[in-house]
Parts: C-alpha cells; structure tokens; sequence
C-alpha cells in the first residue's frame, strides 16, 4: 500500500477490470467514495488491464473472469509474471469448480462475488493488498472439496489426436488455429473438445488444460 499524508494512511491504489461498462462505473463510484483507496486505471479486459497495471504499478487488481479476449484467468497467470507485487482479488457472479479453481491456481490472492456487502468487499482489497487471501463461503468450499476428494482418475485415455488438440488449447490456441496446425476442419476440433470434455469430467477448455496438466497428461 502506498504511504500517503502526514498520518501515514495507507492508500489501496486500485486497477478495476470487467468487460460491462455499467458495473466498472459502479465499482469506481464506490470505492471512490471511500477513504483508503484510490482507482488509478479501469479495463474492459484483460489486455488493457495489463497496459495499466505496467503503467500505474497498482497494490491490487480487481478483476471479473469471464471477459472476451485476455480472460480474468490468462490475466491472473500474465501479472504474476510482469507484475509479482500486484496481487489479483476476483470480483465474479461465477463460483464453479472451473472458475474458482482456475483462478487460485493461477494466483489470485482472493475471490469475492459480485452480490457481496460492499464492506465485504473493501475488507478483501486490503487484506490483498497486504497479500492475505480472501476466500467468499463458497469459493473456500471449492477448494476444501478439491483438497479432501481423492483423484479421479480420467474417464478414459485421451487419445494421440485428442492429446495434440488439448495441448493447444492449453496453449491458448482457438479453434480455427487448432484447425489449422493439425490439418483439421473447425467441427472436427469441437468433436474433439466434446470428447477430452467428457473424458475429463471438465465442462470447458480453461478446466480441461488445468486439469490434463494436474495428471500429467500432457507433455
């Protein structure tokens, strides 16, 4: 946190990130309002959120998940990387295994949702600024469940293909470039995604990648 006045309080500096205009507008209006903080940048996603954060060097990042282009989680494992001291405190209506589980395992410090009390919220923004983690009842469930579960074991071995498909995914290939590195039609490549889906336990690419990764099965 940034020492500011002669009392030395402490100034949570704040980037917020999420792709609706109406709430990035919400969210400024109140955390301008409070005392403590100060919102040095706004982003619609995560490309932009990454010129910010190299430009005003905040204490947090208060990031949604699901935004078009650079995702809230591929902007979790980018700034741990260009920007260690900035800490990500997820701001989300989405509180799935594979969403939550993504992004602590990227780096997020905390996850929040969207319908928390607003002084929930401020409690969190410091706490990740002070690099404490801040987990909403559900999210700490999620991973409560993940830490007692024993591993499951894969619904059936991905086949060669179906292993060359998921290692671009995780690569973060679309579609149309998987497609195109292994000589394949756009359909054949969700064909495929359906099945290493099913095989996985997973309902999308993000918990695909990071969970053929956790078993080692991946190259």
């Amino acid at each position: 946190m940034r020492v500011n006045g002669p009392d030395g309080t402490g100034v949570v500096r704040v980037v917020v990130v999420d792709d609706h205009p109406v709430v990035r507008a919400g969210l400024l209006g109140m955390l301008g309002g409070e005392p403590g903080f100060e919102v040095v940048a706004e982003a619609a996603d995560g490309a932009e959120a990454l010129a910010a954060v190299a430009r005003t060097r905040p204490d947090v990042v208060l990031s949604d998940l699901r935004m078009p282009g650079v995702d809230g989680v591929e902007l979790i494992r980018r700034l741990a990387g260009a920007a260690p001291r900035t800490r990500v405190l997820v701001l989300t209506t989405y509180d799935g295994d594979a969403d939550v589980l993504p992004a602590i395992d990227a780096g997020a410090v905390g996850y929040l949702l969207k319908d928390s009390p607003r002084e929930e919220l401020f409690r969190g923004l410091r706490a990740a600024a002070r690099g404490e983690s801040v987990l909403a009842p559900t999210a700490a469930a999620r991973l409560i469940e993940r830490v007692r579960a024993p591993a499951r074991p894969p619904k059936g071995p991905l086949s060669e293909r179906e292993i060359e498909v998921l290692a671009l995914v995780g690569a973060g290939a679309s579609n149309r470039e998987v497609a195109a590195a292994l000589f394949l039609s756009e359909a054949t490549v969700k064909t495929h995604l359906v099945r290493i889906f099913a095989k996985l336990g997973v309902s999308d690419r993000t918990a695909a990648a990071v969970t053929a990764h956790e078993r080692g099965l991946l190259p």
